[in-house]
């Protein structure tokens, strides 16, 4: 987001919490929407909102990078056995569902403009990780068969649609045990930085990306090889 800002971007943020005081960026307030996107119903009274607030009712991206992995205890992996249907039903909506409707929804506005959809995978969604739990696995793995899905059917009216398949990248969220895995299986030997993913994002927000449709790029130092 701070990124997008700095190249004087409008940017509509979306939180199933409620805005933050102690958040600083100017504007923060007024482009914060609240909504849980595990709750499907919502998606219509999100994407009308959405619409409201577009001047000219022009979207030139939109970006789907809300996910969630449950954790066991302890913030253990979470397998098939430990896995019900609950929790597949809300990681499924969150991290793949919500994404299909909110496109769908806003599609008008985004052919309006010819603009473009990123969606946030991970490499957890073509190999299996030590942290990520399988629900999550396999919404990623969803999330980049229907970026193919999206490429090919929203191309022939300007839309172009690709992912992110981010690794290890350094934020708050890290896993104990991380520096292990930069060890052992990054050829790069360092954890990415948030500014990496965010530069790719905008990239392909952007006029030098205008012939890739339906690419998944990977950001993760050479994890993925």
């Amino acid at each position: 987001m701070k990124l997008f800002q700095e190249r004087g971007w409008r940017i509509l943020t979306v939180s199933r919490q409620p805005f933050s005081e102690e958040c600083r960026w100017p504007m923060a307030r007024e482009s914060h929407l609240q909504a849980d996107l595990a709750d499907l119903d919502g998606i219509e009274a999100l994407a009308a909102e959405v619409r409201r607030r577009l001047p000219d009712g022009a979207l030139h991206a939109l970006v789907n990078n809300a996910g969630i992995s449950p954790k066991g205890e302890n913030g253990a992996r979470l397998g098939v056995r430990a896995s019900d249907a609950a929790l597949w039903t809300t990681v499924l909506n969150v991290n793949i569902v919500s994404t299909a409707l909110l496109a769908r929804a806003l599609f008008p506005e985004l052919r309006r403009v010819r603009g473009s959809i990123v969606n946030v995978t991970s490499i957890a969604g073509s190999r299996v990780h030590p942290f990520a739990g399988t629900a999550y696995a396999a919404s990623k793995a969803a999330l980049a068969a229907l970026t193919r899905e999206m490429a090919h059917e929203f191309a022939p009216h300007g839309v172009r649609v690709n992912a992110i398949a981010p690794g290890e990248i350094d934020t708050a969220i890290l896993s104990p045990g991380t520096e292990e895995i930069i060890k052992h299986d990054v050829p790069m030997r360092r954890l990415g930085d948030a500014r990496e993913v965010a530069e790719t994002i905008h990239f392909l927000c952007t006029g030098p990306s205008s012939y890739i449709n339906g690419a998944e790029i990977h950001i993760n130092g050479g994890q993925h090889v």
